[in-house]
């Protein structure tokens, strides 16, 4: 079923030039199931080489043309759901109902920046004297680099990808070794719906080789990257150096604020549910648990009760509910943040250690009363571990909520129109949900402020980032 990756280049699917491979993982049974090409420096200087050909050719393609084929990528995505939904099992791990959905969303993500080629309207300002024209242009920023994490291997290439090419730009890809036969199939839909030689490439390597090398190079104008905020802040630094253009979203670490007129059983599903998914390995999974004074205990249990009762094992086997963790760096990771918060007074309600020794499966853990000075705290997690603390009053739950310097997701859950309101103006985030899981759909914005980035991937504001304003002025002689 797994079969090796390769380079997508100039229309082709190869090896790299110097025939290197690097192995993929099956996370549930640490077995090797195939090996992805390792692109060198020459690899990308084609792939560069490439994407400025690409753009040439895109740039004047209709938006109703480029459209069309989006759309036609969209459904090929759909009628090959189920195959690549036991891919990304396989390399990845989550379970096969979580990949389905994923790929099922990417198809309707298509679909959205499909319509939003065709919107990317100008406008005409109205001028000071007669016989004046003034015109705001919106053209394709140009060649894109996309660096893409392996916790979502489909949902975030489909973001970068699909609003590159509604603009009218060419994309190189640099996806997850991890996890990269998801995304080959996902570039394939594109490919099989007719996409030019040029317009995608897709790499994969050393990250920090592919980085250094893609940023800088003149042919690349914008530069996309979800990842870690430490990573984020290095290439944000690099592409500034060349003033490029960057969209970045980075790192979390959300707070759930649940207030005492909250319904209790609603909460801990909605809550539940969001940070266990993936194995809570989610930039935007909810993290800090802050609940008010008088329904601590009782959500505490409620939330505990959840975590018991998922069925964690492999993503391919009926009945799973949780998969493993991505990769094995992952387990002493966590270990090392339980440790430090149990030495520092919190207490394990739920999970607390890695199941068994095949494997990279880790219990749903629960910790209660946790300090604000342990690790866990302050570092983002990146996996199934809910951290739960009591709040006094709403001015209490906002200051512990703003914090943090990260600002992506955040959530809340509340029977009062007044305190949903207050958390809307006071709660520093890019996206704050409440009393549901609202996020990361592809007609709204997705992204963070503070540490968590800038740009959103989401939304009408999502396709801006991919075009460039040029203002006409024309008089008559």
């Amino acid at each position: 079923m797994y079969a090796d990756v390769q380079l997508f280049i100039n229309g082709s699917w190869r090896d790299s030039l110097s025939g290197k491979t690097i192995p993929v993982i099956n996370p549930a049974t640490e077995e090797v199931i195939g090996h992805v090409a390792h692109a060198g420096i020459p690899d990308l200087d084609l792939a560069l080489a490439a994407a400025a050909e690409g753009f040439a050719t895109w740039r004047r393609t209709s938006a109703f043309a480029r459209s069309k084929l989006l759309r036609k990528a969209a459904d090929l995505l759909r009628e090959r759901a189920e195959r690549i939904a036991l891919i990304l099992t396989l390399e990845q791990g989550k379970p096969l109902a979580e990949a389905r959905s994923e790929v099922l969303a990417a198809a309707d993500t298509i679909d959205w920046f499909a319509e939003e080629a065709r919107r990317a309207y100008g406008r005409v300002v109205p001028a000071r004297a007669e016989g004046i024209h003034q015109l705001v242009i919106k053209e394709p920023v140009g060649p894109v680099a996309a660096f893409t994490p392996w916790n979502f291997p489909v949902n975030q290439v489909v973001r970068k990808l699909s609003a590159a090419l509604a603009a009218g730009c060419s994309i190189i890809v640099k996806a997850a070794e991890e996890t990269p036969g998801s995304p080959a199939e996902l570039i394939r839909a594109f490919v099989d719906a007719g996409v030019p030689d040029g317009v995608i490439g897709l790499v994969y390597g050393v990250p920090a080789e592919i980085s250094e090398h893609l940023i800088p190079h003149p042919v690349i104008r914008k530069i996309s990257f979800t990842g870690s905020t430490a990573i984020g802040k290095q290439l944000a630094a690099l592409a500034g150096l060349h003033m490029k253009r960057v969209t970045m979203e980075l790192g979390g670490h959300a707070p759930a604020i649940v207030f005492d007129d909250a319904d209790l059983d609603v909460a801990a599903k909605i809550l539940a549910t969001a940070k266990f998914r993936n194995a809570g390995q989610i930039c935007v999974a909810p993290t800090r648990f802050l609940v008010q004074e008088k329904v601590y205990e009782a959500f505490v249990d409620k939330l505990a009760a959840h975590a018991k009762d998922l069925k964690v094992g492999d993503g391919a086997a009926e009945g799973t509910t949780m998969g493993p963790l991505a990769n094995e760096r992952r387990i002493p990771a966590l270990e090392g943040l339980i440790q430090d918060a149990v030495q520092q007074g919190a207490e394990i309600v739920a999970g607390g250690g890695r199941i068994g020794n095949k494997g990279y499966f880790f219990e749903p853990t629960v910790l209660a009363n946790v300090p604000t000075t342990a690790r866990a705290m302050n570092e983002e997690p990146f996996g199934p571990l809910a951290l739960v603390l009591p709040f006094r009053d709403f001015d209490d739950a906002v200051a512990e909520a703003n914090r943090l310097p990260y600002g992506l997701a955040s959530y809340a859950v509340t029977r009062s129109a007044k305190t949903a309101t207050a958390l809307a103006q006071e709660v520093e985030s890019g996206m704050l949900t409440i009393n549901h899981l609202g996020l990361a759909l592809p007609e709204v914005p997705f992204g963070g402020i503070k540490d968590s980035g800038y740009g959103s991937e989401g939304g009408l504001e999502a396709i801006e980032a991919y075009l460039n304003t040029k203002f006409v002025s024309q008089g008559s002689l």
